[in-house]
């Protein structure tokens, strides 16, 4: 679906596919932002019922900063933008999965993606 889509135009169909998200308490669901290409995670931040409407009708991805208190896009201080390719959401409606085509660094440190080099020490399961 791209911004030129007559049913991202539609504002009905917009307000059905929002209607069937769950956001929380606080009116935000986590949006986690994969590489198209790669598959790499990327980043996760929060939207908001307008930031997701934006983010289904724009082309561009679109957050809720919860610490500034306001709407922000990828890339419109950093020039490092991040463009829709698919929207899911998980099972529950309350946590969203968006496929993007990244320019440039992803995380606010300067890197490619949040999770880069930063794993955790943990016991690693066996199926067996």
């Amino acid at each position: 679906m791209t911004a030129n889509d007559p049913i991202a135009a539609d504002p009905t169909s917009v307000e059905q596919r929002l209607d069937a998200l769950s956001f929380g308490p606080d009116g935000l669901l986590p949006a986690i932002v994969q590489d198209d290409a790669s598959g790499d995670v990327l980043m996760l931040a929060w939207m908001d019922r307008e930031a997701t409407r934006r983010t289904l009708t724009t082309g561009r991805v679109t957050f809720w900063s919860r610490s500034r208190q306001e709407y922000w896009r990828k890339g419109d201080t950093s020039g490092h933008r991040q463009y829709v390719r698919s929207v899911a959401m998980d099972c529950d409606g309350d946590t969203l999965l968006v496929r993007a085509f990244q320019i440039g660094a992803a995380c606010h440190t300067g890197s490619r993606t949040c999770f880069d080099g930063r794993d955790l020490e943990a016991v690693v399961g066996d199926p067996e």
